[in-house]
């Protein structure tokens, strides 16, 4: 008999991804010559393979390709999509520092509320647009902190970063208007390969050298594709807030995972800017837990962390 029920097991799965997603800074910040477009290309293809590999292994090969075939228009736009958050997600990564980039990754889920409204017609509570203003503040004063940077580079990253939670909630409103519930694994398989394909062009000639390659097959494999099959199971047994309040983990490991393995000490204004940030979230999040009286809805779709 097992020792946790299926919702400790799903939790546990939860906690487990975003800590895996939360060690691609500490991990980039060793590589030897990868740098940019390069480490998105190698990144995307090793997720690929793990993707691809869980695929076979459940279904065989025929059946794989049956279900990416099946996946139709709105599993490549989605994929699309996925492959934005991927490429920019690097991007932003060698353009500012590991904090910036999560924080301003987490107002997925308001932005995701906030175009379900816009698009879909659905009602936002009050909780959630008080939320919405106050991570509007918080990541307002981190952009006029990067402005403040030589050459404005943290200000570029941060805007490249801006794009992650903006494809995740495009994603997400394109799958709700097709009427369909989310098969995340084609999608990400196809995210990955479109990522691989459109960074081949720009990182050839090739400089990663065999260290870099293994350090960025761990980022493909157990940052990325591993963390996406353990939220793809998570989510069929928790609700849309605990989901959204488990996935914040990675905001939180993420910078400390880089101070400690890499040096990279966050700032004063990315510490002040994302403590409002957070704090929206988390409030916005345990209110939804209350509201919801305890039951356990099936995440589904509405909840789609940005996935990196």
């Amino acid at each position: 008999m097992s020792l946790l029920t299926t919702h400790q097991r799903a939790l546990l799965l939860m906690i487990i991804a975003p800590t895996l997603w939360s060690i691609a800074g500490v991990i980039t910040r060793h590589l030897d010559a990868a740098r940019g477009v390069e480490v998105t290309f190698w990144r995307s293809l090793f997720s690929a393979m793990a993707v691809a590999i869980v695929l076979v292994g459940q279904q065989g090969v025929a059946r794989t390709v049956n279900t990416i075939r099946s996946a139709g228009l709105t599993g490549v736009l989605s994929g699309m999509m996925w492959c934005v958050m991927f490429v920019c997600f690097m991007i932003a990564l060698t353009k500012t520092t590991v904090a910036n980039t999560l924080i301003v990754m987490s107002v997925a889920p308001l932005l995701t509320a906030f175009l379900a409204w816009v698009v879909l017609k659905q009602s936002i509570p009050q909780r959630t647009w008080l939320a919405i203003a106050a991570a509007f503040v918080g990541i307002l004063w981190m952009f006029v902190n990067g402005m403040s940077n030589v050459g404005g580079q943290h200000l570029i990253g941060m805007l490249i970063a801006g794009a992650v939670p903006v494809a995740s909630a495009v994603n997400l409103i394109i799958l709700k208007r097709a009427g369909q519930g989310i098969d995340l694994m084609p999608a990400v398989f196809l995210g990955s390969v479109f990522s691989a394909l459109l960074m081949l062009p720009f990182a050839w000639p090739l400089q990663a050298s065999l260290h870099d390659v293994g350090l960025l097959a761990v980022l493909g494999f157990f940052q990325l594709g591993l963390p996406c099959l353990l939220m793809v199971k998570a989510t069929k047994s928790l609700s849309a807030p605990e989901v959204a309040l488990l996935a914040l983990l990675e905001v939180l490991l993420g910078p400390l995972w880089t101070w400690l393995g890499a040096g990279e000490v966050p700032t004063r204004e990315t510490l002040l800017g994302g403590g409002v940030v957070m704090a929206a979230l988390v409030l916005n999040e345990i209110a939804a837990l209350r509201a919801q009286g305890g039951k356990k809805a099936p995440a589904g779709p509405m909840v789609e962390p940005t996935v990196q």
